[in-house]
C-alpha cells in the first residue's frame, strides 16, 4: 500500500473540507431560496447535518495531522496557535459587522441569501477555531503520557465522533438526550482539563505570555458562540447550526481547558523564579552528591536508576542488562521489573531485527550515541527508549525502557533519564574501582571537584553600601570544609547577613552547606524577620539532613536608615559587637538552639530575636568556633577573652585590617605549620555612618 506524502494528505483533507462546506452553504441557500419563494420539494435537513458532519471530520483529520507533524514545537506556539486562529475568526466576524454597517438600510442588507452566506463563513471560522483548539489541548494533555491518560482521550474521540451524529436522531435543540449529551461532554471535557502537567515546564517569562494567549482564548471563544446563536434568532430562514452538539461540546472544552490552564498558571506565576532557581540547584546539587558520595553498593545503585528512570518517564516495564566482564561469560540481566522473561527475550529479538535499534545494539552504528528511541510494532509494547550506561568511555550495558503507548518519550523525560544514567555510571564506575582498590586516585578527583563546588558556593562579592565595610575570610580544616557566609541586599538600604557551621568536617559536612546556601537563597527574597527566617530554615532542613546533623548560624538585618540590626542565632558563637559610645567589646549573647536539632514546629520557642541600634565606628565580628577553639601546642585554646582584647586594640582599624589582624593572631597562636582541627571563618562588619 502506498503512503501519500504528509504535505499531499494535508492537502487532499483540506480540499475535502473546503468540498463539504461549498456542499452545505449550497443546500441551505437553495433551501432558502425555496422557502422565501414557497416552492416545494425543499431539501431535507438531513443532508444538511450529513454535510456538516462530513466538514467537522474532515477538518478534524486535517488539523490532528498538522499538529502532529509539528509536534516539537515548544508549548508557546501550541498556545498561540489557537490564540491566533481564534482572533482571525473574530476578525472575521467583526468584517462581516462592518460590511453591514457600510450597507446601512439598503435592500441588499436584508437580503436573506447574503445573510446565510456570511451566516456560514462566520460557522466555518468558528469550526476552525475550535477543532483546531482542540487539537492542540490534546498535544498538551497528552505531554506526559500514561496509559491512563491516553486512553481517557481516546474515550473522548468516540464520545465527540458519537455527538456528530447526535442531530440526525435527534432534531430539538434541548431535549432530554440533547442535555444529557451536552452535559456528559462538560463534565468529560472538566476531568481531561486537570491535565496540566506542562505548566511547570514554562519559565517565568513563558507564563506571562500563556496567560495573555489565554486570556485571548477564553474572549474569543466566548465572543464567536453568543455570535453564532445570535444569527439564528434573526431570521426564521436560517439552518441553526449550532444544534449540533459536537460543536456545543467543543466550545465547553476549549473554554474549561482554557480557564484552567489560565488560573494554574496565574498560582504558579508567583513561584515561578523561585521554581527555576531551585530547578537548577537541585540539579547541580544532585550531580554534587552523586560525585562525592557513591553508593554503598552496585546492586543498590542500580535499583535506584530503575526506580528513578520508570518514575520519571511513567514506564509500563524494563530491564538493565550489563555486559560480561570476561569474553566468554554471557550478558548479565539485572532489575527487570514488570515484564516476564519470556516477553523480554521477544522484545529484544524484536529490536535486533529492527534498524536503527539493530545496529546500535550490536555497536555497528557509525553515529555513537548516548541513547536512541522510537516506536515499535509490538503487541504490546509501542515506544522503546534504549540507554547506554558507560563509565570513563567504557560501556558497562545498557538500559532498556517500554510503553504501551506510540510516543511515549518526550526530550525532557529524555533528560531526565540521562541524567540519572550519567550520575549512576560514576556511581558503578567508583564501585569498580574501589573493589579494584584505586581508592586513593577517585578520592582525589572527588575532593578536587569538591573543592571547586565549595569555593563557588562561598560568596564572590559580600554585599554592603557607604554605611558600613565588610570582609570575609574561610579556610577548611581538610580538603572541603563546612563553614559558610553569605550576604544579600534588599535594597540600598537593607541587608540580610549569615554565617554558619555544619556539623562534622569533609564532604559531608560541604554536601550539607551547600543545602544550606539554597535554604538562604531561597527564603531570604521573602524578607522573613531574623527568627521567622531561622524557623522556616529549620523546616526546610529536616528534610534533607542525616539524623545525627545539625547546623549552628547566626542571621542577621541590617538597615543603615534606620542605623537598625535584627538578629537572630542557632546555636551559633555568640557574635562580638564593639560599641564606640561604651567604649568596649561585649558577646551578643540570646537564646537559640541549632538547625535540625529539633525537628518539630515547636522549634521556633527555642530562638528569641535580639535588636540593637548601632553607631559610627561600631565593628561586628562574625566568627565560626574553629576560631575560639584553635588549640596550640600547649593545647591551650585561643578563646573568647583573647578574640575580645584583640578587637578591643584593633577597632579603629579597618574591616578589612581588623579581619587580617585577627587571623594572623590565630595562626601564630596555633603554629603556621599546624593544620587546624577545624574549619576557620570569621566575617567582620565596621559601620562607618
Amino acid at each position: 500500500m502506498v503512503k501519500l506524502p504528509q504535505i499531499q494528505r494535508g492537502k487532499i483533507y483540506i480540499l475535502l473540507a473546503v468540498l463539504s462546506w461549498m456542499g452545505l452553504l449550497l443546500v441551505n441557500l437553495i433551501r432558502v431560496f425555496g422557502e422565501i419563494n414557497q416552492m416545494e420539494g425543499v431539501i431535507s435537513k438531513e443532508i444538511t447535518w450529513v454535510l456538516e458532519i462530513l466538514f467537522f471530520i474532515w477538518l478534524y483529520i486535517y488539523f490532528n495531522d498538522s499538529i502532529k507533524k509539528n509536534e516539537n514545537r515548544n508549548f508557546i506556539d501550541f498556545i498561540w496557535r489557537p490564540a491566533s486562529t481564534g482572533l482571525i475568526a473574530t476578525g472575521t466576524s467583526f468584517l462581516i459587522i462592518f460590511f453591514y454597517y457600510l450597507l446601512g438600510d439598503s435592500r441588499l442588507s436584508k437580503d436573506l441569501l447574503l445573510m446565510n452566506f456570511f451566516y456560514h463563513v462566520n460557522f466555518a471560522v468558528v469550526s476552525i477555531f475550535l477543532i483546531s483548539t482542540t487539537l492542540s489541548w490534546k498535544h498538551l494533555i497528552l505531554y506526559q503520557k500514561s496509559k491512563a491518560i491516553v486512553q481517557q482521550w481516546q474515550a473522548y474521540e468516540v464520545i465527540l465522533l458519537i455527538s456528530m451524529f447526535f442531530v440526525l436522531i435527534s432534531q430539538a435543540s434541548f431535549n432530554y438526550g440533547f442535555m444529557f449529551g451536552l452535559i456528559f461532554l462538560i463534565i468529560y471535557g472538566a476531568i481531561l482539563s486537570i491535565n496540566l502537567k506542562w505548566i511547570p515546564y514554562l519559565t517565568f517569562r513563558e507564563k506571562w505570555k500563556s496567560i495573555l494567549f489565554m486570556v485571548i482564548i477564553i474572549a474569543c471563544t466566548l465572543y464567536l458562540f453568543f455570535r453564532l446563536v445570535s444569527y439564528t434568532q434573526q431570521n426564521i430562514h436560517f439552518v441553526n447550526l449550532s444544534e449540533n452538539l459536537f460543536l456545543l461540546g467543543l466550545f465547553v472544552f476549549v473554554l474549561l481547558y482554557a480557564i484552567f490552564s489560565l488560573l494554574v498558571t496565574l498560582f504558579n506565576l508567583p513561584t515561578s523564579s523561585v521554581f527555576e532557581q531551585k530547578l537548577t540547584e537541585a540539579i547541580s546539587f544532585q550531580k554534587l552528591s552523586q560525585s562525592i558520595k557513591p553508593g554503598e553498593n552496585e546492586e543498590q545503585v542500580l535499583d535506584i536508576l530503575m526506580d528513578s528512570c520508570m518514575s520519571a518517564a511513567y514506564v509500563d516495564a524494563g530491564w538493565l542488562e550489563l555486559h560480561p566482564t570476561e569474553p566468554e561469560e554471557s550478558s548479565i540481566i539485572q532489575l527487570q521489573k514488570f515484564i516476564s522473561n519470556s516477553e523480554r527475550q521477544e522484545v529484544l529479538e524484536f529490536l535486533r531485527k529492527v534498524e536503527p535499534f539493530a545496529s546500535y545494539l550490536t555497536k555497528q552504528s557509525t553515529i555513537k550515541k548516548e541513547y536512541l528511541y522510537g516506536q515499535i510494532s509490538h503487541e504490546t509494547y509501542k515506544s522503546v527508549l534504549v540507554l547506554s550506561v558507560s563509565a570513563n568511555k567504557k560501556s558497562l550495558g545498557n538500559i532498556f525502557l517500554l510503553k504501551e503507548v506510540k510516543d511515549g518519550f518526550n526530550k525532557e523525560m529524555i533528560n531526565i533519564i540521562t541524567t540519572f544514567v550519567g550520575q549512576t555510571s560514576i556511581s558503578i564506575e567508583n564501585h569498580r574501582l574501589l573493589n579494584e582498590a584505586i581508592k586513593n586516585e577517585r578520592y582525589r578527583e572527588e575532593l578536587e571537584i569538591a573543592q571547586r563546588v565549595q569555593r563557588s558556593l562561598l560568596p564572590s562579592e559580600l554585599h554592603h553600601n557607604n554605611s558600613f565595610e565588610i570582609d570575609g575570610f574561610s579556610a577548611a580544616a581538610d580538603e572541603v570544609g563546612g563553614d559558610y557566609y553569605e550576604t544579600f541586599r534588599f535594597d540600598n538600604e537593607n541587608f540580610a547577613l549569615i554565617i554558619g557551621d555544619v556539623s562534622g568536617k569533609g564532604t559531608s559536612a560541604a554536601f550539607n552547606m551547600s543545602q544550606m546556601k539554597g535554604v538562604f537563597h531561597s527564603l531570604v527574597q521573602l524578607n522573613f524577620s531574623p527568627k521567622k527566617f531561622l524557623s522556616k530554615a529549620n523546616s526546610a532542613l529536616n528534610r534533607c539532613l542525616e539524623k545525627n546533623n545539625f547546623i549552628t548560624t547566626t542571621y542577621y538585618t541590617i538597615n543603615t536608615a534606620l542605623k537598625e540590626i535584627h538578629f537572630a542565632r542557632a546555636g551559633h558563637c555568640p557574635t562580638l559587637f564593639y560599641s564606640q559610645s561604651l567604649g568596649c567589646s561585649r558577646f551578643l549573647n540570646i537564646k537559640g538552639m541549632g538547625l535540625g536539632i529539633v525537628r518539630n514546629e515547636g522549634y521556633e520557642n527555642y530562638l528569641e530575636e535580639g535588636y540593637l541600634e548601632y553607631q559610627p565606628g561600631d565593628v561586628m565580628v562574625m566568627y565560626t568556633d574553629g576560631i575560639v577553639e584553635a588549640k596550640n601546642q600547649e593545647n591551650q585554646e585561643f578563646g573568647y577573652d583573647k578574640l575580645r582584647l584583640l578587637l578591643d586594640h584593633y577597632k579603629a582599624l579597618s574591616a578589612k585590617e581588623i579581619k587580617s589582624k585577627i587571623v594572623d593572631e590565630v595562626y601564630d597562636f596555633v603554629g603556621r605549620e599546624t593544620l587546624p582541627d577545624d574549619d576557620y571563618s570569621i566575617l567582620v562588619i565596621k559601620f562607618n555612618a
